[in-house]
């Protein structure tokens, strides 16, 4: 499985028994949706790694308490500790209207009602307070905050994003 396949759900923060278990900090609004896996990809020397559930359940709300086939002891945690969590992208929930996810709208055009087509969605900058659209408009990086106010509509089938920014925004740019 390679890793473009796959989503990243969380990481690994700490032991939780000397059994092998561990918490695991789950990158997802919907914690209770991953609490009865079968299996997880874990992220070891740049190669995911399937590594099979045992048990698992949620602990404090934001964090999942798991055991894994084949780890049963501290050192065995201690050898998985840090990992990041992969699941393959077909376990990823289904969003409708204008919900997305991040790696879903790479590729996608975006136009501004007033200003019309503004370029292609290339990357998806998370890093700032505010997430933003990072647009290649013919070579010109343009930057739209991803703000609900500004995002119109999203249409998965003419891999479009329409959105409405304040007046001026996109011609700092160009």
């Amino acid at each position: 499985m390679k890793k473009e396949e796959c989503f990243y759900l969380g990481k690994i923060v700490k032991k939780y028994s000397f059994k092998g278990e561990v918490l695991a900090k789950l990158d997802t609004d919907q914690p209770e949706l991953y609490e009865n896996l079968d299996a997880i990809f874990l992220e070891l020397r740049n190669n995911l790694v399937p590594f099979f559930v045992e048990s698992s359940q949620l602990h404090k709300s934001e964090l999942l308490r798991i055991k894994f086939e084949d780890v049963d002891v501290e050192a065995d945690a201690d050898a998985i500790m840090k990992s990041g969590l992969y699941l393959p992208l077909d376990l990823l929930p289904k969003l409708e209207g204008n919900k997305f996810y991040f790696h879903e709208v790479i590729g996608f055009n975006i136009t501004d009602k007033n200003f019309g087509n503004v370029g292609v969605i290339k990357a998806i900058n998370d890093s700032t307070a505010q997430s933003l659209f990072e647009i290649d408009r013919d070579g010109t990086e343009v930057l739209i905050p991803m703000n609900d106010e500004f995002i119109l509509k999203v249409d998965r089938d003419n891999k479009t994003i329409l959105v409405k920014t304040p007046e001026g925004l996109i011609d700092l740019y160009l």
